[in-house]
């Protein structure tokens, strides 16, 4: 016959033991159900207040000089000497280069003898015509000898006068041997040496001057942006600056900020057919020189005021299935609520809303992924400037 197995008195207390250890896993199940509920998710908030700001966009654009002359010889000749250094700032009216006056001070000469040589004449003349007044009224000479005679004088003023316009001619030539620096400004390098023979229609300059204080940063702007720009004003929700308000700022080609802001000063009225775009020059400072004709730049352009703005940290947008901007909201009552709204654009590290939102709406910012609309959370309130700092006190448990 089989022998039935027996159990061992070691393996006894096992076997009494399962009961007990099942009771005692639902110990904990019983404990949770006969406690306290857990406490409600904490939230951070912040209450949106309307505010004036100015609506700024970051264009790309290149600074230009304020005035260039190239400098070119009036009269030609050797040119004998080199008054400035390649480089410095020079004054205008400051003397440049020197070519040989000595022609031209021959000519002066020449044309001053031409017109004392006309003035002579014209004395003779003038004594003659006098006398000649009396004596055709006593037929004691002809008319045809008085009326000779009157336009001897008359031919003497007119030799005269083109004398006198000859020296002044040759006075402007003279003159015109030294040339001048027609502006202020940083001189650039020479591009002939001393001993060359310059013209007067030569198409070669001899250097330029260029004015870079103050300067100018001219930054294209798409057509599109205008129109939307005037829809906004049209519909009150923009407001132009006013003349002579319109600040702007520059970043330059290493991300710095240039120090010094600058003014809008000029729009164009025409957009250019080949990108559809605008061009608008703003005028700054610039007097270490820091900014130099062609460099690149990125320059904040005052577009408008809003003056009723509701601005909303960006850590507090998130984006549903739709794509569409999604804020949530402690109501009145204490409950969540899920606004949509419309960012338009970035201000900072906030969103412009347009839509969804009221003055003195209490946005959830931290904490908001552990609760959902009709939740009532415990509320803990913050003021945004106290997020725009480098480290936000906001409680560590929270997103």
């Amino acid at each position: 016959m089989p022998r039935r197995p027996r159990i061992g008195a070691a393996a006894l207390p096992l076997v009494l033991l399962g009961p007990l250890l099942l009771a005692a896993c639902d110990e904990p199940a019983t404990a949770q159900q006969a406690g306290q509920e857990a406490p409600p998710p904490a939230v951070t908030v912040v209450s949106v207040q309307p505010q004036r700001i100015s609506i700024q966009t970051t264009l790309p654009g290149r600074v230009v000089a304020y005035q260039t002359a190239e400098v070119r010889p009036q009269v030609g000749g050797v040119l004998r000497e080199r008054l400035f250094r390649e480089g410095e700032t020079v004054e205008a009216g400051q003397k440049l280069f020197q070519i040989d006056p000595a022609p031209y001070k021959a000519q002066l000469a020449s044309a001053e003898a031409n017109l004392a040589r006309a003035e002579a004449t014209l004395s003779s003349a003038r004594v003659t015509a006098t006398r000649y007044r009396p004596l055709v009224k006593q037929n004691a000479v002809s008319q045809l000898e008085y009326e000779t005679a009157v336009a001897a004088q008359k031919q003497a003023e007119a030799d005269v006068a083109s004398a006198k316009a000859a020296v002044e001619i040759a006075k402007i030539n003279l003159g015109y041997t030294t040339i001048n620096a027609p502006i202020t400004g940083r001189t650039s390098r020479a591009r002939l040496t001393v001993g060359a023979l310059v013209t007067a229609d030569q198409a070669t300059s001899l250097l330029t001057v260029t004015q870079l204080d103050p300067i100018y940063v001219d930054v294209t702007q798409p057509a599109a942006t205008l129109l939307r720009l005037r829809r906004e004003m049209e519909a009150g929700r923009l407001r132009q600056a006013a003349e002579g308000e319109a600040e702007v700022r520059l970043k330059l080609e290493d991300g710095t900020e240039y120090a010094h802001p600058g003014k809008l000063r000029v729009a164009e009225v025409t957009v250019d057919p080949g990108t559809g775009s605008v061009v608008l020059r703003a005028e700054f400072p610039n007097p270490d020189g820091l900014l130099m004709p062609g460099m690149f730049v990125r320059q904040d352009v005052e577009e408008g005021i809003t003056e009723n703005a509701l601005l909303v940290p960006q850590r507090a947008v998130t984006r549903n299935p739709r794509g569409e901007a999604v804020v949530k909201v402690v109501q009145g009552d204490g409950t969540v609520a899920e606004r949509i709204i419309t960012a338009t654009r970035a201000i900072g590290t906030d969103w412009l809303a347009q839509g969804g939102l009221q003055p003195g709406d209490k946005v959830i910012v931290a904490g908001g992924q552990r609760v959902q609309a009709g939740a009532r959370p415990q509320v803990t309130e913050t003021t945004a400037e106290a997020l725009r700092e480098p480290r936000a006190a906001l409680p560590q448990n929270q997103g």
